[in-house]
């Protein structure tokens, strides 16, 4: 390369010396001196860009189709060879421009420089496109497929383009780089601000990765941004969730620890997702039950054998401490709610689609002015959301057709249909009243 640099040297002012003793003007002569190296210089980095590129662009393709791993892949995809190949001619450019220029200082000054910038560029864009091809390689990992990758490989990309811009300016100014940094601690204040949000994203990347907060794929609830669906996406400064609705919300990334939200993964890995949900009973429809009401109740297979145990054991207390059953509600006695309460319970532990190794419960609430909250607690087998609703629905639908066997009632607000009735009564009570 040295002994070439020193022919090209040699040769520079060749056809110049050859003009200017043909009787051209000496400016002229400089002119087409300056623009017949410059072909020469371009049509030569041409060639070799040519060449350059399709030897690298066919080993790599040989190399990538021969071996096991796909990473090679992934670079051809990127085209790290393509930039690579782009090294070349610009080296030789940058090297011998200022042969090309040697009558022109000041222009081939600039020129220096625009090459130079340019070099920072290239580098910049072989640095982005082997982050790229890391991340996409990351990504077939099984171990990694659920990691926030685009974060890192963000932060790797901002500081190759901070180093890479403070080295242009450095370049363009003539500063040393060194000197460069040191001016820009006044401004540092005014770095973070710019830089605040990608700051914070890095930060909360950090610790969702660490902590195991999210991954890609998990279905999460936040409520102040509106998200409800699947992360498809986490970045350095927002994470991307797919609602149910396929809309897509955009929350920044620091929100994630800053603010509160639900993550479903610990239900999707469960054996089953919660059922959580209560029917209100009126008051006045609770009341003891008869002998002849329990005798009608035992037709009910699921509690025929859950009500002979306890009048068993009723009538034994009820005799042994002579209790007066003349008014019902001396001693012990059954309640339509609560026989109610024991259906629902066993129909619950009967239910194919509820899972069995889970929590199953039939609890009373405390009394509301809509009636008596009776809540069901328990997990459906199917954690799909259309099945599990449809397992809730069933469940409900059950519910409340069986409320009227136990002589129970439904609380419900009088609506405008009840209200007629109740017109059409006083009007014709009135009437019979006035005949």
């Amino acid at each position: 390369m040295e002994n070439l640099e020193e022919t090209s040297s040699a040769y520079t002012h060749i056809l110049y010396n050859y003009l200017i003793d043909i009787g051209l003007s000496e400016t002229l002569s400089q002119y087409i001196n300056m623009f017949a190296l410059l072909t020469a210089l371009l049509i030569t980095a041409t060639i070799i860009h040519f060449l350059v590129r399709r030897v690298l662009i066919r080993i790599f393709g040989q190399f990538a189709s021969s071996s096991k791993t796909n990473f090679d892949d992934l670079l051809v995809a990127n085209k790290v060879p393509r930039n690579i190949a782009h090294i070349f001619p610009l080296t030789i450019a940058i090297k011998y421009m200022p042969h090309v220029f040697v009558d022109f200082d000041s222009f081939g000054f600039f020129v220096d420089k625009c090459l130079k910038v340019f070099a920072i560029i290239l580098i910049l864009w072989i640095i982005r496109s082997l982050l790229n091809t890391i991340r996409d390689y990351l990504k077939t990992l099984p171990n990694l497929r659920d990691k926030p990758i685009d974060s890192y490989i963000q932060v790797f990309m901002i500081f190759a383009w901070v180093a890479g811009v403070l080295s242009a300016f450095a370049v363009i100014t003539g500063i040393p780089l060194l000197k460069f940094l040191t001016g820009l601690g006044a401004a540092s204040a005014v770095i973070l601000l710019i830089f605040k949000d990608t700051i914070l994203g890095f930060v909360a990347s950090i610790q969702v990765s660490i902590n195991d907060m999210v991954h890609i794929g998990d279905w999460i609830t936040f409520e102040k941004y509106g998200a409800d669906g699947d992360v498809i996406e986490i970045s350095l400064a927002t994470v991307k969730v797919q609602n149910f609705d396929k809309t897509i919300t955009t929350i920044p990334t620091y929100a994630l620890i800053s603010d509160s939200f639900k993550n479903w993964r610990g239900m999707e890995g469960s054996g089953g997702r919660r059922i959580k949900r209560s029917l209100n009973i009126t008051i006045n429809s609770v009341k003891y039950l008869t002998v002849e009401d329990v005798k009608a109740l035992k037709k009910i297979q699921l509690i025929q054998s859950y009500l002979d145990t306890r009048e068993r054991d009723i009538d034994n207390y009820n005799s042994q401490h002579q209790i007066d059953k003349s008014l019902l509600l001396n001693g012990r006695n059954l309640t339509n709610l609560g026989v109610f309460r024991k259906y629902i319970d066993s129909y619950l532990k009967n239910h194919s689609a509820i899972n069995k190794d889970m929590t199953i419960m039939v609890r009373q609430l405390a009394p509301t002015p809509q009636g008596i909250p009776l809540e069901i607690y328990a997990f459906s087998s199917d954690k799909r959301w259309a099945n599990y609703e449809y397992i809730m629905a069933d469940v409900f639908d059950h519910m409340i057709a069986a409320v009227s066997y136990f002589n129970l009632e439904v609380f419900e607000l009088p609506s405008s249909t009840n209200f007629m009735k109740f017109d059409n009564i006083e009007t014709e009570t009135s009437t019979k009243a006035s005949n």
